[in-house]
């Protein structure tokens, strides 16, 4: 769509005359007030009349003070606050013919014909039916004396979109429902403060998290802290499991190794569909192994604290999507879903991906395990191929046989999320049988030689733009020097996402967490303010004299100086803190999947009369990246036209699309701009359909 267009699109949307409603449902989520308030202002940016409906059903069925309509004002301060500031409730009542006539009427007295559900399935199957008997309610309502015949007429159809609020991600058809990646933080968080007690008292910890149907917080914080075992619903172990898993463990801790992890789901079962337990998995350890092992059981602290950035963009996004689906919506238009498919927001036919979702319940009560993990999607059986290539080490004989080298080098400045991707990609390397080097100091480690590889392969986690020069030179240094024509694989890792050919790159989603605590601590007064501005100079100081031949630095706090900026914050603030599960799974899966990515392209190019490696098409040097809703590999001579390599960013870069987004959301009567570029993306499809990018975590 061409700027002009997309500023006539925007000019053209309106919801004058219309009134929805929006409520959240079933367990709360962290990023539910973020949708809540985007759906409000971006309703009322095109001119609907918006509604609260608190406590969820039951304040829809009540009716009263718990409908209330909303104010640009009224959902300020509510994006970095956790839970549902409008309440949610489970209600019986809704569930009744009788509840939702109460609830038909309760709207229709307030014109209220759209209606916006955050919640998980069961609440949007519930606004489903409530959607289809809609026409037969207001019917009984005339019957009732209640409402006239031209009220039952103005508002003859009901629609519905909803928003997946749920930590689980359980929900088919989207790669991220609202609140996952916030409940991954809080796990990682005491995964890693669980580390350190156990490596030094050498426990075996057994944590059990959130996820009563689906193992999906399970999988990925057990892949992204690097568990030793894991135990999930769709996938239940192979019998003899027990007998594996202390084997396992007992050759870690004989290989001088202090620390083990195991992560259970709460709905872990085995292969007969049996419980398997946090406090079963404890005793299977201390009976057989004799270690000293503890349980910790997580519970609700999954749900608490403020959304992660991730959960607050994700969710203002499709609150925004559901506001256009609303206004864009028929008389003969199904309900839909708005969900994530790679970067793009997508709508999905709610009704087809709520079947879905069953269907996979129901392939685990039947054993069909493999079904199960295929239905949840491809971002969730990617997940799982990963977490089996990188934590179960196969024997040395049961390795494939290569005599290829394969090194690798990070280049540029540091990205949050790097060793998770040189950890990744030295175990699948291994796992195809290759030797792997790790080059010191980038490419001037390469060129002063640190680095016993005599040829080979190159997989770098990179900068921009000094490693796309770097590989772009290589690659023209072919036709001059042999050894060059190798197989070389870019990866994006930059906080400043600013890499071409890729949407994301690994450090950026750590970076953006840190903005979102910073700027929380800064918006408390001007004091904080000042202070983080003297903070700034003095990182600013150290950053120039660790440039020097002086490499140190130190810096004194007192213990009572400012209780916001504590000791653990400066500690960020210096060294850029750890990295956030989104990195940990991005940075590890991008890397293993480069891997193999290298072992194919050594198969193609290996020259067996010659016993060497001989590749100098454009298609060996690329960079791998997500583009919209796939992963793609891209020549890096394809990336020279798109770079702005003096300002070191991508000509095209796709998020200023959400430039739009913010000004609508942050500012009241605001219009758009054809200044800036980009519109509003959306994309409707037809049916469910499975991203091709793996997770955006």
């Amino acid at each position: 769509m061409a700027q002009t267009d997309n500023k006539k699109f925007f000019e053209n949307l309106t919801g004058a005359g219309k009134a929805i409603a929006v409520l959240t449902s079933g367990g709360d989520a962290q990023g539910m007030n973020a949708a809540v308030r985007a759906v409000v202002r971006m309703g009322i940016y095109v001119g609907a009349k918006v509604y609260f409906v608190h406590e969820g059903y039951q304040g829809m069925v009540d009716g009263g003070d718990n409908i209330k309509e909303a104010t640009w004002e009224s959902v300020s301060s509510m994006l970095q606050m956790g839970g549902t500031v409008i309440g949610s409730a489970r209600c019986k009542d809704f569930r009744t013919h009788e509840g939702r006539l109460k609830a038909a009427h309760n709207l229709v007295q307030r014109g209220i014909t759209n209606l916006c559900v955050i919640g998980g399935d069961g609440s949007l199957t519930g606004a489903n039916l409530f959607r289809e008997e809609w026409s037969g309610l207001l019917a009984e309502l005339v019957q009732q004396g209640l409402i006239d015949e031209e009220a039952a007429q103005k508002y003859s159809a009901l629609h519905i979109v909803g928003m997946v609020g749920s930590i689980d991600n359980d929900f088919c058809g989207t790669d991220m429902t609202i609140g996952t990646d916030s409940a991954l933080h809080r796990i990682i968080e005491v995964v890693d403060a669980i580390m350190t007690t156990a490596q030094s008292h050498q426990r075996t910890f057994v944590l059990e998290v959130m996820g009563r149907h689906c193992g999906y917080l399970a999988l990925v914080s057990a892949l992204a802290c690097g568990a030793d075992w894991v135990l999930i619903p769709e996938m239940p172990p192979e019998d003899g499991w027990e007998e594996k898993m202390c084997q396992k463990l007992s050759a870690k801790r004989a290989g001088m190794k202090r620390l083990n992890i195991i992560i259970v789901a709460e709905g872990a079962i085995d292969r007969n569909n049996k419980a398997i337990t946090s406090d079963h998995v404890k005793n299977l350890v201390v009976q057989r192994l004799g270690f000293d092992t503890r349980v910790t059981i997580l519970g609700h602290v999954q749900r608490g604290g403020t959304p992660s950035a991730f959960d607050r963009i994700l969710a203002s996004r499709m609150g925004v999507e559901a506001v256009l689906a609303l206004l864009e919506t028929t008389a003969n238009t199904a309900a839909c879903v708005v969900s994530l498919c790679g970067n793009q927001s997508v709508r999905l036919p709610l009704m087809e991906c709520v079947q879905m979702t069953q269907e996979v319940q129901k392939a685990m009560d039947e054993k069909r395990f493999e079904e199960a993990v295929r239905l949840r999607g491809r971002s969730f059986e990617n997940n799982l191929k990963t977490y089996k290539l990188l934590a179960h080490r196969k024997p040395e004989s049961e390795l494939p046989h290569s005599n290829f080298n394969v090194a690798v080098l990070n280049v540029g400045a540091p990205a949050a999320g790097m060793n998770a991707a040189v950890r990744s990609a030295v175990r699948v390397g291994i796992s195809e049988g290759h030797k792997m080097f790790a080059v010191s100091d980038g490419f001037e480690g390469f060129r002063k030689g640190q680095c016993a590889v005599p040829c080979g392969p190159l997989l770098c986690c990179a900068d921009l733009p000094k490693a796309l020069e770097c590989l772009l030179q290589l690659c023209e240094a072919r036709s001059s020097y042999e050894e060059f024509c190798i197989p070389l694989c870019m990866l994006p890792a930059t906080i400043s996402n600013n890499v071409p050919g890729t949407n994301l790159s690994i450090g950026a989603d750590t970076a953006l967490n840190a903005i979102v605590e910073v700027s929380a601590i800064c918006w408390l007064n001007e004091e904080t303010l000042f202070l983080f501005s003297f903070l700034q100079s003095n990182v600013e100081h150290l950053t120039e004299k660790m440039k020097t031949s002086i490499q140190r630095g130190l810096v004194l706090r007192n213990e009572n100086s400012n209780e916001n900026y504590t000791t653990d914050f400066i500690y960020q603030l210096y060294l850029g803190g750890a990295p956030s599960p989104f990195d940990r799974n991005f940075g590890t899966k991008i890397a293993a999947k480069a891997m193999q990515w290298i072992t194919k392209k050594l198969n193609e190019s290996y020259r067996k009369d010659e016993g060497r490696v001989f590749a100098n098409t454009e298609d060996s040097a690329c960079l791998l990246g997500m583009r919209q809703r796939a992963m793609v590999f891209q020549p890096v001579v394809q990336l020279k036209d798109k770079t702005d390599f003096v300002h070191r960013i991508p000509k095209e870069q796709w998020w200023l699309k959400l430039r739009p987004l913010m000004k609508i959301l942050a500012k009241y009567k605001t219009s758009y701009d054809i200044s800036d570029s980009g519109q509003l993306e959306h994309v409707v499809l037809n049916r469910p359909k499975e991203s091709e990018a793996m997770a955006a975590i």
